[in-house]
């Protein structure tokens, strides 16, 4: 079976913002393939705003979440392997669900003109689940 981590990231995402809070992600920016600001990094991980007055482009799917947004006023390209996801949250009082160390072995993020579409996978795929 498929992860069931970009299901409940969704989920919980859309739930954060029917009730109308501020969803936050925490990212392992050690992750292969994460690409977010180093400069904001902190003990390897980063909390990102994801809110839709936050960001631009976003997109999520099974496996990343794609969006362009400001840091200190300087636009910057984010990738995020839904498997660096380790936890989603509402600011506003940590309402959210966090997630255990998972390794991602999906594609590399589509290209920026991409976002939005949707890639066909090609046919079913195996991986190890620890």
């Amino acid at each position: 079976m498929t992860s069931s981590r970009p299901y409940l990231i969704r989920a919980i995402h859309e739930w954060i913002v029917d009730n109308g809070m501020t969803p936050h992600i925490v990212v392992n920016a050690e992750a292969e393939g994460v690409r977010v600001p180093q400069g904001y990094v902190n003990d390897g991980q980063i909390s990102l705003n994801i809110s839709a007055g936050a960001v631009h482009g976003f997109s999520m799917d099974n496996d990343w979440i794609l969006f362009d947004a400001r840091f200190g006023g300087k636009p910057f390209q984010v990738s995020v392997p839904t498997g660096a996801v380790m936890a989603i949250f509402a600011r506003e009082n940590g309402a959210g669900m966090s997630f255990s160390e998972e390794e991602h072995g999906g594609d590399p993020p589509p290209e920026p003109q991409d976002k939005g579409k949707k890639k066909s996978s090609g046919g079913p795929a195996l991986r190890i689940v620890k």
